[in-house]
């Protein structure tokens, strides 16, 4: 089983910008520093059919989860990611 393969929902691009943009924002990064977002299925019990991971390349990596798909995270999903690491 592989609780982390990539969905076949395809997200919006300006959507994926937009989350990019709000996470260089909230921890206030050089425009330089790379950001990956993926939207991933999970199948383990209880998990929700899609959730988002995000991996900030600073050293060390940052790394968050939200337990939503791409298309319906909100600015305070990613604070909320942000302030609990």
């Amino acid at each position: 089983m592989n609780l982390f393969s990539k969905s076949n929902a395809r997200a919006e691009p300006e959507r994926v910008q937009q989350i990019k943009t709000w996470i260089y924002e909230l921890l206030k990064l050089d425009l330089d520093t790379p950001i990956s977002i993926i939207q991933l299925r999970c199948t383990e019990p209880g998990c929700p059919l899609l959730e988002t991971a995000i991996a900030v390349m600073t050293v060390p990596t940052k790394t968050y989860k939200i337990h939503k798909p791409i298309a319906e995270i909100a600015f305070t999903d990613i604070a909320n990611a942000m302030q609990q690491k």
